[in-house]
């Protein structure tokens, strides 16, 4: 792949005046062949192979960067869900594995590793609910380990006995992390219809299907598209809906030329390029400043949903226009705490916690990084997973969530993360009960349309 005079200059543009970077260069690593019974053992190979595969990442992407004059904002590990591969140890000690990847990680350098994961979407084994188990205290213990848990697919239905244990865990996980207003959380993400080439964290992991290792990117950009919605002016949305994927198709040629070139240095295939606006508490790269260009007062005003719905479709259909390598999750990131025009609109009360679940029907992924009060029932964090699970599920759509019971904290209050995490308001979540309605457990058989063949 190769860029025109013309689309190099425009990407010289889009860095230097728009905020275009390249969120993430994420390398992918198969760890199905480190299983062993003995659990050191395990800690060992994983250690090894992600040591010596990883070694050059770093220093060969900060080259790219500076030569290609394109910032690359992070380095990451996507890895075999470890739930399967510790399930054939005799002593199943997640959290040693945990530490084990963490330390590797450190070493090489990356900024986050996602993988601690399971899937257990229709059933759960032996190994899964020691998973369970030990899952707060090994995010607790580690600093860039990421996990994820798929709880539902359109094809199997949505697990309501393990989204009943998930809201035990994040009060766990959130107590645990209580000086640091439940960080835990934030390295954690509940997923219905998960994806398994995913660049970008906390829910990335490696798939089954996918190579021994392979490179694939993230990119951002929502400062370019903000940039193209404003000098588009008093156009219809038909327009405006054009306009926004010549330019989605702009950034993912870009972005699928670093990807690629981080591979071929590395010596390894290139997977996908996930063409997702990426925002961060930086003004300029915010998503919710394209939907007030776009005509809003602010995210969760009335229209907001319809202008997501837009937003999103147009930046797939400009990335799929750009490349045969798309994947991930592709489209638009609502993160609450990670955009500094979401931050204020729920501040102020015009996103409320009902419109923002409406937003994720449309958007790529679904309730990321929400604070909430700490003292929110289990049963009720158990109840908003399921219903973003439905969401996804009825939709045939990946739906997440990322949500922070803030220990300590109540309705207006400020949790604070820092850096791309940044920080949010406390949102109001819904007091009446739903304890009865969790306690059934069971599994939500899958729709009707999940039955193809």
């Amino acid at each position: 792949m190769s860029l025109s005079r013309r689309e190099i200059l425009e990407t010289i543009r889009m860095t230097e005046m728009e905020n275009l970077d390249i969120r993430t260069v994420t390398l992918g690593v198969t760890l199905s062949d480190c299983a062993d019974a003995d659990l050191g053992r395990v800690c060992d190979r994983v250690q090894h192979k992600l040591e010596r595969i990883a070694a050059r990442l770093i220093p060969t992407v900060n080259e790219i960067s500076e030569e290609f004059g394109m910032p690359i904002a992070n380095k990451r590990l996507a890895l075999t869900p470890l739930s399967m591969v510790g399930a054939a140890c005799t002593d199943r000690d997640y959290v040693k594995l945990a530490r084990a990847v963490d330390d590797s990680a450190g070493r090489i350098g990356v900024d986050f590793v996602g993988g601690f994961s399971a899937l257990v979407h229709k059933g759960m084994t032996t190994a899964d609910s020691e998973y369970f188990d030990q899952l707060p205290e090994a995010l607790a213990v580690t600093n860039r380990l990421c996990g994820s848990v798929s709880v539902a697919t359109t094809r199997s239905g949505i697990n309501m006995n393990a989204i009943a244990r998930l809201g035990v865990i994040l009060k766990d996980l959130a107590r645990r992390t209580a000086d640091r207003d439940g960080l835990g959380c934030a390295k954690f993400v509940v997923f219905a219809n998960p994806v398994e080439d995913n660049p970008f964290m906390a829910g990335a992991f490696y798939g089954a299907g996918e190579a021994e290792a392979s490179v694939s990117v993230g990119i951002s950009g929502p400062g370019v598209v903000a940039h193209a919605v404003r000098t588009a002016g008093d156009c219809d949305l038909g327009e405006l809906a054009e306009i926004i994927k010549r330019t989605a198709f702009k950034i993912t040629r870009a972005g699928e030329l670093i990807g690629r070139e981080a591979a071929r240095r590395l010596g390894l295939p290139f997977n996908i390029i996930d063409v997702s606006l990426a925002p961060t508490p930086l003004v300029g790269d915010s998503v919710g400043e394209i939907l007030q260009a776009m005509g809003l007062e602010f995210p969760g005003a009335h229209g907001s949903t319809a202008a997501l719905a837009l937003l999103t479709d147009a930046v797939k259909k400009g990335g799929l226009m750009a490349s045969s390598n798309v994947g991930g999750l592709s489209g638009a990131f609502i993160p609450v705490s990670e955009d500094h025009v979401m931050i204020e609109a729920a501040a102020n009360g015009a996103l409320t916690f009902d419109k923002l679940e409406a937003m994720t029907s449309v958007c790529s992924v679904g309730l990321d990084m929400v604070a909430i009060p700490g003292d929110t029932p289990a049963e009720t964090i158990a109840a908003i997973i399921a219903d973003e699970a439905a969401i996804g599920v009825m939709n045939n759509k990946t739906t997440a969530i990322r949500i922070i019971p803030a220990p300590g904290k109540g309705v207006g209050e400020m949790v604070e993360f820092g850096g791309l995490l940044g920080r949010a308001p406390i949102m109001a979540v819904n007091p009446s009960h739903c304890h009865a309605f969790i306690r059934r457990g069971g599994r939500i058989p899958a729709p009707l349309h999940g039955l193809r063949n």
